[in-house]
């Protein structure tokens, strides 16, 4: 057995969605949200699922038509970007020969796609109205809770 890095999506303090094939997310302690298209999301896809780093390269490298080495630098580099941001955690674990459960089923079509760098794009525009909104402020009767009558 080898010792691999898992990467995890740092929740709960971070939450995402996928919109039309953008992955948006939000830091709800920092009040930031960022933007990740194409390569990028398919990153984020890999790290949502669980799988290691290496597995994350070898899907990027079946699926994108580019040198392997500049794929392997790009992925690593968003990597890193997600994790400066504190987007996502790294944990190590201990990872069989075998491959990582959920990767990404083969296309009908072998044509790989054009490898363009992903790009994390990030906006700060909204951060005091992300901080103020009155959700990060719940006790344990939850939102939206009626103060009672008197207090």
């Amino acid at each position: 057995m080898m010792t691999s890095e898992i990467l995890k999506i740092n929740s709960p303090k971070v939450v995402h969605e996928i919109i039309d094939g953008e992955v948006v997310i939000v830091h709800l302690l920092k009040g930031h949200y960022y933007s990740l298209v194409k390569t990028g999301a398919d990153i984020w896809s890999g790290i949502e699922r669980g799988i290691s780093r290496e597995r994350i390269l070898e899907e990027m490298v079946s699926r994108y038509d580019g040198d392997p080495a500049d794929i392997e630098k790009a992925v690593n580099n968003m990597i890193e970007q997600l994790q400066e941001e504190e987007l996502i955690a790294v944990a190590q674990t201990e990872e069989s020969g075998t491959a990582a459960a959920g990767a990404i089923e083969a296309k009908a079509n072998p044509e790989k796609l054009s490898f363009e760098p992903p790009k994390l794009d990030k906006y700060t525009d909204m951060e005091d109205l992300l901080l103020l909104d009155p959700i990060h402020e719940v006790d344990e009767t939850g939102w939206p809770n009626v103060k009672p009558a008197g207090v």
